[in-house]
């Protein structure tokens, strides 16, 4: 049977094959942005206390109407205000109801790192982060292959952007300590359940070696899941729901920072 994720990845192989064709890469390459120098969110990572990465995201497919109400622009300039060390915005349209025109919006708004969060599959794609403004791209190994790891790992490294690979189990973490990444993000979340549990991250942190930064990802809703898996050497903590889920996601995650500065 299917998963979600079979899905998705289907449907954006059609996607970018039609994007191709309608915006070949010589185009892509033309963007203002191309050019630009990015800022790196590991750098941010180790010298922050709080270690947030605090996400845009209007939907998901398990939860169809997180926060449809909020312009993008306003809530990452919220986030920066807040203290975040950066942000990650969703640029999928059909399942998270994102879009390229939200990072490009986010861009234009902050002066912080920009994570793309994406389905990322096809160089293309990578080029397309670039053109956008984005300083860091998601590759997500259940999707790919080790070698599509190391080969997406090097091009995003060429045109100066970081990498985050996203890894949900010991198999993918080691089959993939030899990209050329900057981050290891644990997500939390069962992709086949979609149950959520902080334990994996734990699991994982003595397997990921030292030079990368470890960030947590998924179902972090209070400051002592965060405070907790700091002791495992996470310095990274990718909050998207708990923020987004609220009137006002960059009040809720200044309130969020300023609760592990207290704590800590």
């Amino acid at each position: 049977m299917a998963t979600i994720l079979d899905t998705i990845v289907k449907h954006k192989l059609t996607e970018i094959q039609l994007k191709k064709e309608l915006l070949p890469i010589k185009y892509v390459e033309q963007s203002p942005l191309f050019n630009r120098a990015c800022f790196s969110l590991s750098q941010a990572l180790k010298k922050s206390e709080s270690g947030i990465i605090a996400e845009h995201k209007r939907r998901s497919p398990s939860k169809p109407n997180i926060n449809q109400n909020l312009y993008v622009n306003e809530v990452l300039v919220s986030y920066q205000k807040a203290g975040a060390c950066g942000s990650s915005v969703l640029t999928d349209n059909s399942f998270f109801g994102g879009s390229l025109e939200d990072l490009q919006l986010a861009r234009s708004s902050v002066q912080f790192p920009l994570l793309r969060k994406d389905f990322i599959i096809d160089e293309y794609q990578m080029l397309e982060a670039k053109a956008n403004g984005a300083d860091v791209i998601l590759l997500i190994a259940a999707i790919l292959s080790p070698q599509q790891i190391k080969n997406f790992a090097l091009l995003a490294n060429e045109l100066g952007m970081e990498v985050l690979l996203e890894v949900h189990n010991t198999e993918e973490l080691q089959a993939n300590l030899q990209a050329q990444v900057q981050l290891i993000g644990v997500n939390n979340r069962n992709l086949k359940t979609f149950e959520v549990s902080t334990e994996i991250s734990k699991q994982l942190s003595s397997l990921i070696p030292e030079e990368m930064v470890k960030i947590s990802e998924s179902g972090l809703q209070s400051t002592s899941d965060t405070l907790e898996l700091r002791e495992y050497g996470y310095r990274g903590f990718l909050i998207g729901e708990t923020f987004m889920k609220t009137e006002n996601p960059g009040e809720s995650a200044k309130n969020f920072i300023e609760e592990i500065e207290r704590k800590k």
